[in-house]
């Protein structure tokens, strides 16, 4: 009987497997084995694609003749730093007593990527059978029910096949296009920028990004404030008061008349203090309706990857790229489960088995007396019926959750690391608590025949918000919901009743006189769109969909964000690194650079397809086809050649009037 080889995608993961399957492992030069296993590892990826110069050294040196580049049989390097391990698994791999060989590499496109790589350029044992294994946490049950699950590797060639096309789709855009922009434009951005060197460099994904960032610069940058004027009154009722905001209504002698604000303020100061002024001969006022309603909010979805950065840069002020080292280091010290997720419910096959995770953390201070609730009272139990758990909204993974084990690891964890797993430990507690429950009060007011609205909103039942009181700066915490949720303070705002006065409210009838307390008049503006931050950038990659008018395209790319998951935070890196936008790191806020803004006009004038949303969205949704199997690889390829080269093209023809180009670049000029 032959040994079983498992290829795992660095040397840490390879030490879990060899501890899961304790075996007498004896230590190799780049590898462990034992009687039955030998266990290998890369390092990251160990292949890559060449460079056009591997081609044809000619191709080294950039033209417009040799472009667009196109291969009609891709090749690959093992990169130079690897080469001594890349060595090992070769050996390995074609070893005559291997009879299996396990990929388990990361549990996702870009792993299986990095896994088929090293096959085909290493070569295996012809004789030995493929398997894939596919876990979501690394834990020992996990990696050994892995390793007994483990599927023909065949059944991953989809996968595999959109690995390969995402990795050539970047290839080819970024040389081909990056190259014609730099050999057509470089010029002119040297003059205006007094360069020496300048390399336009463009890419699939990270174009569009950058171009969402500049146009929300330039809404902001372009936005015209309106000032407008609310009044509100002040109303005594027994020994306390409320306040109303006044709201046009059909009684209102500002029914249907312009100079209004909305419904609720006026666009002039002075309309609005004739209004006041008139009130203001009237000391008492009726209340016409009261309406008086529970409202329940539910727990929210569980943790994605995208929810997850996007929560850390509020709370903790720390990147999306960081936030994933985190999650990663939790998965792999088997605290969480596989970070690279979509989505943000559970299968029901994890939900049937919940108990065990809820167990594991049961000794967890912070937050055992909620487990020991859950599991005394049984709602977990009621799990698989509710809206947190949906296999149809899984593609590779669940949820990020934790997993009930890895506490001998939590204390060699960093401050920002420990805060992540408490907020994903309280977001997955959570689900099993009951809805939090609010009183909301609505009072309409009427002095001569003009209304004030009265929002109060009470919470009754604090329910899963009990579990969601964080170890760490709640206040900070709060401010930065609170700064999140708002509405930029033009809409009627719902205010807290102390107990006195929620004991009046509710006690107060139709048709119940008051006495006008107070008028004045409150200024506002208008704001601009918020600028992104690193969290915010990373959830419109995600959902992509809302930069879309067309609802039925939008439809058609649903699920299918810019980028992916795992690699939306290196994105958002690169274009920092490049210099094209700027990340502040004590606000997480993003913004271009003046390169950022004028390679953004480079492309707007040439291959403007690559700023829209769109068509990124649409390609990376072609991927997840290939994925399916609803499409071919081939199909998919032509149509990526086909695109390549029609733009290529364009803009070799183009005959460039510097112009325009300068007349834009002068207009950025004056904000840097």
């Amino acid at each position: 009987m032959g040994k079983k080889l498992i290829i795992t995608e660095k040397p840490s993961v390879a030490r879990e497997f060899a501890a899961a399957l304790k075996e007498n492992m004896k230590k190799g030069n780049g590898f462990m084995e034992s009687e039955n296993y030998i266990i290998t590892w890369c390092v990251g990826h160990l292949v890559t694609m060449c460079y056009p110069d591997a081609y044809d050294p000619s191709l080294k040196r950039w033209s417009l003749e040799t472009i667009p580049f196109i291969p009609t049989k891709y090749k690959y390097t093992v990169i130079d730093n690897v080469k001594t391990q890349f060595e090992v698994i070769k050996k390995l791999f074609n070893r005559p007593d291997i009879d299996v060989i396990y990929n388990a590499g990361d549990s996702g496109r870009e792993g299986e990527y990095i896994q088929r790589l090293v096959m085909q350029e290493a070569g295996f044992n012809k004789n030995a059978a493929l398997k894939r294994v596919w876990i979501d946490s690394q834990t020992e049950e996990e990696i050994l029910r892995g390793i007994r699950e483990a599927k023909d590797m065949s059944e991953y060639d989809n996968l595999s096949a959109s690995a390969y096309l995402r990795a050539k789709e970047d290839y080819l855009m970024g040389i081909n296009f990056s190259r014609v922009l730099t050999l057509k434009y470089q010029d002119e951005l040297k003059r205006f920028l007094g360069l020496n060197k300048a390399v336009i460099a463009v890419g699939r994904v990270m174009t569009c990004v950058q171009g969402m960032v500049v146009n929300r610069e330039r809404e902001i940058r372009n936005f015209v404030k309106t000032p407008f004027y609310k009044i509100n009154a002040t109303f005594g009722i027994e020994n306390t008061s409320y306040t109303g905001e006044w709201k046009v209504c059909e009684k209102s002698a500002y029914f249907g008349k312009p100079g209004l604000y909305k419904e609720n303020g006026f666009l002039d100061k002075e309309e609005a203090q004739k209004l006041v002024d008139r009130l203001k001969e009237n000391d008492k006022a009726v209340i016409e309706n009261i309406e008086k309603k529970k409202n329940s909010k539910n727990p929210p979805l569980l943790y994605n990857l995208a929810e997850l950065q996007n929560e850390c840069s509020k709370l903790f002020k720390i990147s999306p790229d960081e936030t994933l080292k985190i999650a990663q280091e939790l998965y792999e010290k088997k605290l969480t489960t596989y970070p690279r997720t979509d989505a943000r419910v559970l299968s029901s096959a994890v939900a049937g088995e919940i108990i065990k995770n809820l167990n594991g953390l049961k000794h967890v201070g912070a937050v055992s007396g909620f487990v020991q609730h859950i599991i005394e009272t049984k709602s977990y139990t009621k799990l698989k019926s509710s809206k947190y758990v949906n296999d149809k909204q899984i593609t590779d993974h669940y949820a990020i959750i934790p997993t009930g084990q890895g506490f001998a690891a939590f204390s060699s964890l960093s401050e920002n690391a420990k805060k992540v797993y408490e907020i994903i430990t309280r977001r997955f507690l959570a689900i099993f608590y009951p809805a939090a429950v609010y009183q909301k009060i609505t009072i309409e007011t009427y002095i001569d025949n003009e209304l004030f609205v009265s929002n109060y909103n009470t919470l009754k039942e604090e329910g899963y918000l009990a579990v969601m009181k964080y170890s760490f700066a709640q206040e900070k915490a709060n401010e930065a919901k609170n700064e999140d949720n708002s509405k930029t303070g033009e809409n009627e705002t719902e205010q807290k009743a102390d107990k006195e006065l929620e004991t009046v409210l509710n006690g107060l009838k139709k048709n119940t006189e008051v006495n006008v307390k107070e008028l004045n008049i409150k200024e506002g503006e208008t704001k601009p769109p918020k600028r992104y931050n690193s969290g915010s950038i990373i959830l419109a990659m995600e959902n992509a969909g809302q930069f879309i008018e067309d609802e039925e395209l939008r439809a058609q790319i649903k699920g299918s964000g810019i980028g992916t998951s795992a690699t939306r935070a290196e994105i958002l890196k690169k274009l920092v690194s490049n210099g094209y936008l700027a990340l502040n790191k004590k606000t997480q806020i993003i913004t271009p650079t003046i390169m950022g803004e004028l390679i953004y006009e480079i492309v707007n004038g040439s291959i403007k397809p690559l700023l829209d949303p769109k068509l990124t969205a649409s390609w990376e949704k072609g991927l997840t086809m290939v994925a399916g199997g609803d499409i071919s690889g081939d199909e998919y390829q032509n149509k990526l050649n086909d695109f390549v080269i029609r733009r290529t093209e364009f803009v070799k023809k183009q005959n460039i009037n510097m112009l325009p180009i300068r007349q834009a670049f002068a207009n950025i000029k004056q904000y840097y």
